[in-house]
C-alpha cells in the first residue's frame, strides 16, 4: 500500500513541506489536527472497441489520392503497384482527431514489407 503523506505547515518562515503522516502523527499534536483527504476511487473505462483502420494514399508528384477510406488488405495491394515508398504518402483516419493522420517512417515502412 502506498504511504499518505500531509503537508505540514507549522514550520517557521521556510514555508510547509509535505511529511509521512506517521512522522507528524508521533511528533505530538500542539492543538493542531490533521486531515487527511479521502482517497479517490479510480472508475477505470474500458477502452472504445477500435474499428478497422481506413488508409489513404496519395502519389507525392501529382498529389493524386490513389486511395481513400481503404482497409489494410487493400492499401497493401495498392502498394505493390508503387515503384518505391518515397513515391507515397500513407495517411490512416484518426477518429478522435476526425483528420488523416500521416504515417511515420517506421509505420509505413511495416506497411511497406507486408506488400
Amino acid at each position: 500500500m502506498a504511504k499518505v503523506w500531509i503537508l505540514d505547515h507549522e514550520t517557521k518562515g521556510t514555508g510547509a513541506q509535505m511529511v509521512p503522516i506517521e512522522k507528524k502523527g508521533a511528533g505530538g499534536d500542539q492543538g493542531h489536527s490533521v486531515i487527511v483527504a479521502p482517497e479517490r476511487k479510480r472508475v477505470e473505462k474500458p477502452p472504445a472497441p477500435r474499428g478497422p483502420r481506413r488508409f489513404k494514399v496519395v502519389d507525392v508528384m501529382t498529389r493524386e489520392v490513389l486511395a481513400e477510406g481503404a482497409n489494410a488488405q487493400t492499401t497493401v495491394e495498392l502498394l505493390r503497384g508503387i515503384r518505391s515508398m518515397v513515391d507515397v504518402s500513407v495517411y490512416v483516419w484518426e477518429e478522435q482527431a476526425e483528420k488523416w493522420q500521416q504515417l511515420t517512417q517506421r509505420e509505413l515502412r511495416m506497411l511497406w514489407d507486408l506488400r
